[in-house]
């Protein structure tokens, strides 16, 4: 039993040093979802992030490009100026800039369509 609890925090110790996680850093609640949200503190540039599509319980990962606050969005795949965000499988505004893939998303380069 002790090699085991040893190969696990071998592992934990490899995942924090890598800053990968086996617990979920974002939601994406459809897989018609282009971004996702941020659901832990201090998420730092560089993590490869696990994401989890709960309207279909599957994962993805997506490496963060920047720090991202929580409740913040991440860019699920490149999105350019014009382009719509859809999140919970919603039109929920446009992007007035650009975002690669695992960068923020928020008031800096989105807008509701609504004003």
């Amino acid at each position: 039993m002790q090699r085991a609890t040893n190969v696990f925090v071998d592992q934990q110790v490899e995942a924090e040093r890598k800053h990968v996680s086996n617990i979920p850093q974002f939601l994406v609640h459809s897989p018609k979802d282009n971004v996702g949200v941020v659901v832990v503190e201090d998420l730092k540039a560089g993590t490869d992030m696990l994401g989890v599509v709960t309207e279909t319980n599957t994962t993805i990962r997506v490496t963060a490009k920047a720090d991202i606050p929580i409740g913040h969005k991440v860019a699920l795949v490149d999105l350019k100026e014009g382009d719509t965000v859809i999140k919970y499988g919603e039109d929920v505004g446009r992007m007035t800039g650009s975002a690669k893939t695992g960068e923020h998303v928020h008031i800096h380069n989105h807008r509701t369509k609504r004003w």
